[in-house]
């Protein structure tokens, strides 16, 4: 794992938290090199699809012409969501890196895991990072929003 790019996506989360969207950054990386960047949307867009991780995936897509981001390794700071985990499983990631787990929608391992479902074509490789800047961030965003 490159710290670099866990820290780049923890900077798109504050990005999100400033204009009061839930703070989530994601960063997609292939052959070490930052090819999307990313973070929540959905306020802003009123577009319930407008996650980090799925525009992330757009972005990644259309740089390298092709759905399938093979070779590709996602760098996200709060556990992915069902649809997250449903996209990142159909474009083909290989690799994810996780900031901190969401015990109400996490679907990488907290509630479900899409990932890792040995009935699936694709089997995406987990690695939890627990970053406590990443559980703080969100910590303190719903705690604001109290």
């Amino acid at each position: 794992m490159k710290n670099e790019f866990l820290i780049k996506a923890l900077e798109e989360a504050q990005n999100a938290y400033i204009k009061g969207e839930v703070p989530v950054g994601a960063v997609i990386v292939k052959n070490d090199e930052i090819i999307a960047i990313a973070h929540n949307l959905r306020e802003s867009l009123n577009d319930p699809t407008a996650h980090a991780e799925i525009i992330a995936i757009r972005q990644a897509s259309q740089k390298l012409n092709n759905w399938r981001l093979t070779g590709c390794e996602m760098y996200v700071t709060l556990e992915p969501c069902p649809m997250c985990a449903g996209a990142i499983f159909q474009s083909r990631i290989k690799k994810i890196y996780i900031g901190t787990a969401d015990t109400t929608t996490g679907s990488c391992g907290s509630i479900l895991n899409i990932l890792q479902n040995d009935s699936f074509n694709h089997f995406t490789e987990i690695k939890w990072v627990y970053n406590e800047e990443c559980s703080n961030l969100i910590s303190s965003f719903f705690k604001d929003r109290r």
